[in-house]
């Protein structure tokens, strides 16, 4: 009990602050994420103390929403955080105004709980004005504590209910995030004649997560069209609700090729900690792949490797186009998977991890294996 009350007045200082303050004496900077994943309290944070006020504007506020289209922004400060601007239809020719309006002078951070990537398609008179980040919910390799993976895998990785570390409050706090992204993202961002279905699709997924996604299935247990369960998700992952990680095929494995596995971004709905913990893992690991792209500009993959005959491998990282590792996940301390023994010698991935909630740690990273802790692993990795 002492831990879960310590927490609930600790500052998180977020892993994209540094990245962030350097972009910035570029060009603009995007931040994307989750709904209250934190991107407000992020971009907040960079603006000077006594601009806090002043240089922070919503677009769901009628007042500020006026002031950012009237453009009428006193010279003070020079720095302006424009949150959910991309609500409303027009943003790109707005952003790209007002930035070629005030820059050098004056520059922006605009945020929102959608794809921005996403939303800027469709001719990108933004190009070359800005540089885009996805935020993350908090992992191990960003708290940096072996003794928060417990509370990571039961109250997830969104900052408020992992500081608040009850489980009531993670319930009441995930219902009413989940309605607010139907009732209010999909309605301003998306055409949906009937949310009701989405709230039902909704319902399904973590039962559904960490394992292969049949679309057929889904679709015949809410009685509407494959091809509808498939619209309902990809709109799912544009609001960062899901994600989905297709599969990876080295040249000598029969693997499958179609199908693919669904995950969320928030896991603490997810009941079988198997699941639960493949789940926390692959979040941790998309999480490095956005941070290597975002900052490195790598094109970076999760894959995960299934053959024809049910042998797989959870997650498969690729570095353009190249595997660097791959990721084998287990609750307990068991020995070495059968499935790296066979894909080993038969893919050219460089190196396996079997990795689990335990505390044993062997193996010969020479030869390209190794059991140990996720926590461990984190650290091994560096993972943000």
């Amino acid at each position: 009990m002492h831990v879960k009350n310590s927490r609930k007045n600790e500052s998180l200082h977020r892993y994209l602050e540094p990245s962030i303050r350097e972009d910035l004496t570029e060009k603009m900077v995007f931040i994307a994420g989750p709904r209250q994943v934190g991107k407000t309290t992020l971009a907040r944070s960079l603006l000077p103390e006594d601009d806090d006020r002043s240089g922070y504007l919503n677009w769901d506020i009628v007042r500020d929403r006026q002031q950012i289209r009237s453009a009428e922004f006193p010279v003070e400060p020079k720095l302006m955080v424009l949150d959910e601007i991309h609500k409303f239809r027009r943003w790109r020719g707005l952003v790209k105004g007002l930035y070629d309006q005030y820059f050098p002078e004056k520059n922006f951070i605009v945020t929102g709980s959608a794809r921005l990537d996403y939303y800027r398609k469709g001719g990108d008179s933004l190009h070359g004005r800005y540089h885009y980040w996805r935020l993350h919910p908090l992992s191990l390799g960003e708290l940096r504590s072996k003794d928060a993976l417990r509370d990571l895998l039961e109250y997830g990785g969104f900052p408020e209910p992992f500081q608040k570390a009850e489980r009531r409050f993670w319930r009441r706090w995930s219902r009413e995030r989940l309605h607010r992204v139907i009732q209010e993202d999909v309605r301003d961002l998306e055409n949906v004649k009937d949310l009701s279905l989405l709230e039902l699709l909704m319902d399904e997924l973590p039962r559904r997560a960490s394992n292969l996604l049949s679309l057929h299935a889904i679709a015949e247990d809410l009685q509407v069209s494959p091809r509808s369960v498939d619209r309902w998700i990809e709109i799912f992952e544009r609001l960062y609700v899901t994600f989905r990680i297709a599969p990876y095929g080295p040249p000598r494995i029969k693997a499958i090729k179609k199908s693919r596995k669904l995950y969320l971004w928030d896991w603490g709905s997810i009941e079988k900690e198997g699941a639960r913990f493949e789940n926390l893992v692959a979040a941790q690991l998309l999480k490095y792949c956005h941070f290597q792209e975002d900052r490195e500009g790598y094109r970076m993959e999760l894959r995960f490797l299934r053959d024809r005959t049910g042998k797989e491998i959870d997650f498969v990282i690729l570095q353009d186009r190249k595997p660097l590792f791959g990721v084998e996940c287990k609750t307990g301390e068991k020995e070495l998977s059968d499935q790296i023994r066979y894909f080993q010698p038969r893919t050219p991935i460089p190196m396996f991890y079997q990795v689990h909630l335990g505390t044993k740690d062997y193996g010969n990273e020479k030869k390209g294996v190794r059991v140990l802790p996720f926590s461990t692993f984190v650290e091994v990795l560096n993972l943000p």
